[in-house]
């Protein structure tokens, strides 16, 4: 399933919990995300090839405002990230292929939350068929049942068995190491507030300085034909 029918059934899934149990509507929510700019925060590009994390929001810019915070504590480790809605996943896979082709950029990390976590696997999948690795891949709780495809060095995906998230199945070409953690264990985590959680923030910023670390400089992929 894509990432906007993801989004589909998050929306679907918000106006019939609303209907159930009355509160404060979804439409306000929803015009407030959708009046947030989408464009991309970046910190500035760095003069030595480094590494670049993209942080992919869910639906409307509202219910993954984690991903901010996330970027922002990455941001003051020095490391370059751009934080952006799930639909700029093309335009971002081509930033992340001028990049590193350029020699610019040597590690690319992608994080995202719920269509955001879809969203990543589909841009690791098109960077993989431009010749592009992704040393990092870390989903929380995809609203969609995902399989995960290419040049991956490891997938991390967390998410809430029996709630709204669904694991992420391995592809025949995955070269990777793929890892389901399943939070249903953890208190108070939910899928909209599994981002802002300070545990779990913790977890991929340690998940991500790990990759960075052990990154060092390669090539492009060579694309079999």
């Amino acid at each position: 399933m894509t990432a906007v029918g993801g989004c589909t059934r998050l929306i679907g899934f918000l106006f019939v919990t609303q209907r159930r149990r009355g509160g404060l509507p979804v439409l306000p929510l929803v015009l407030v995300g959708l009046s947030l700019s989408i464009a991309s925060a970046q910190t500035p590009s760095p003069s030595q090839p480094g590494e670049h994390v993209y942080l992919l929001r869910g639906a409307f810019n509202v219910f993954s405002l984690g991903m901010d915070e996330i970027a922002a504590k990455l941001q003051r480790r020095g490391i370059h990230t751009t934080v952006d809605n799930y639909l700029a996943w093309p335009t971002l896979a081509e930033q992340a292929t001028a990049e590193y082709k350029s020699g610019r950029v040597r590690t690319i990390i992608l994080v995202g939350h719920s269509s955001g976590a879809i969203a990543v696997t589909s841009m690791a999948a098109r960077l993989s068929q431009d010749g592009v690795p992704v040393k990092l891949a870390i989903g929380l709780d995809p609203t969609s049942r995902m399989t995960t495809t290419g040049h991956i060095d490891r997938y991390i995906n967390y998410y809430i068995a029996n709630g709204f998230g669904d694991p992420v199945d391995r592809g025949q070409d995955f070269s990777g190491v793929l890892q389901n953690v399943d939070l249903e264990h953890m208190a108070d985590v939910g899928h909209f507030n599994i981002d802002k959680n300070n545990v779990l923030q913790g977890m991929v910023i340690r998940d991500i300085l790990a990759a960075v670390s052990a990154s060092p400089p390669r090539a492009p992929v060579t694309r079999a034909h």
